[in-house]
């Protein structure tokens, strides 16, 4: 307990010193859709022109939030931006320490939440249109390109997309991979325990004829010209053909320790086998688990969840014996701002 409380305050501690370099500003908003009934919640972290004090934004008694000033103006200048995508049953605070970390170094950050599958709207129905995620985050750089006032200018030859779970495949299809309906049903038959096949099943994308063409269209956004995977699920179902010949730099990062439901192997490695070696780059994390690219827990966090909801505590926990999730994270984010910056060169 003493050294979890001393990482949290080392954590805590660090933001502060940061947010004193670098104002950070934070808004959040929705994104109306009328026509096809999918608002979008969207954040957006991004530098700032203040020197106001900063608040904690999305900290709770289970995760730790990070620093910002909300509705701040926008520092002057062009910045790349950084769209952001959720795992299933997720939210846009999962990945906020990733959105504060980059929107400290100069990047605008954009986190929306995609209807049906986030951790406060959960409808199979909704979640069943998973080619509307890779829409969601075209929308969301539609939104931030037409409010510069608002968010700041964005340098429109810099964006990127990371996504975590669910939410890597989702970049992956925005950079131009392409999915293959019956290839992943059958793949599914011969790896029935991974959990991206368990959770297809669930939201059955592929039930009907129109829902099955859908989700085999290009769904690939050209504005954006980077992708971060950050241990994807779903990696089996893209077709070989569209993985050689993705357009736009890779880096794909894995989590080490192998679960029934989550190998590495089968997943994010195997889907690096099949893309180009010259702009593709591989990490295994060899003490992270799915979970540690979420938030981190707070000392107790763990006890909370698991009151609430018996047996998902394991998402507090990395790779036993390992560091810190702060001090994975934190290599999560040198090796992100490094790739970017090679492929913004």
């Amino acid at each position: 307990m003493k050294t979890a409380l001393a990482a949290l305050l080392l954590l805590c501690l660090t933001a502060v010193a940061s947010a004193e370099e670098t104002a950070i500003g934070f808004r959040s908003t929705t994104l109306p859709d009328a026509q096809n009934h999918r608002a979008l919640q969207m954040v957006v972290w991004y530098p700032a022109a203040t020197a106001a004090t900063p608040e904690l934004i999305a900290d709770n008694p289970v995760f730790v939030g990070a620093l910002g000033v909300p509705d701040a103006p926008p520092a002057a200048g062009e910045h790349p931006l950084v769209v952001l995508s959720h795992g299933y049953g997720g939210n846009w605070a999962n990945q906020v320490w990733l959105a504060s970390a980059l929107a400290r170094q100069g990047y605008i950050v954009a986190a929306v939440n995609h209807p049906g599958t986030t951790s406060k709207d959960r409808s199979p129905q909704v979640a069943a249109q998973l080619w509307q995620r890779p829409k969601d985050l075209s929308r969301a750089i539609d939104a931030v390109l037409a409010q510069p006032k608002q968010f700041g200018a964005v340098a429109k030859q810099r964006i990127a997309a990371v996504g975590h779970s669910i939410g890597g495949w989702t970049v992956m299809e925005i950079a131009g991979a392409r999915f293959d309906p019956a290839l992943f049903a059958r793949d599914c038959d011969i790896h029935p325990k991974l959990g991206g096949c368990i959770g297809y099943k669930q939201m059955n994308p592929a039930g009907t004829p129109a829902g099955k063409a859908e989700l085999a269209k290009d769904l690939s956004d050209k504005r954006v010209t980077a992708i971060v995977s950050l241990d994807l699920g779903l990696s089996r179902g893209f077709t070989d053909a569209s993985l050689a010949a993705l357009p736009v730099p890779a880096l794909v990062i894995a989590g080490g320790v192998p679960t029934e439901d989550m190998s590495p192997e089968l997943e994010s490695a195997d889907m690096v086998r099949r893309m180009p070696k010259a702009s593709t780059q591989y990490v295994e994390i060899g003490d992270a688990t799915h979970f540690s690219f979420m938030a981190i827990c707070k000392p107790g966090g763990m006890a909370l969840i698991e009151e609430d909801s018996p047996g998902d505590g394991m998402i507090c926990r990395d790779g036993q014996g390992g560091r810190p999730r702060e001090a994975i994270q934190q290599q999560v984010v040198e090796l992100i701002t490094a790739f970017l910056a090679r492929t913004e060169s």
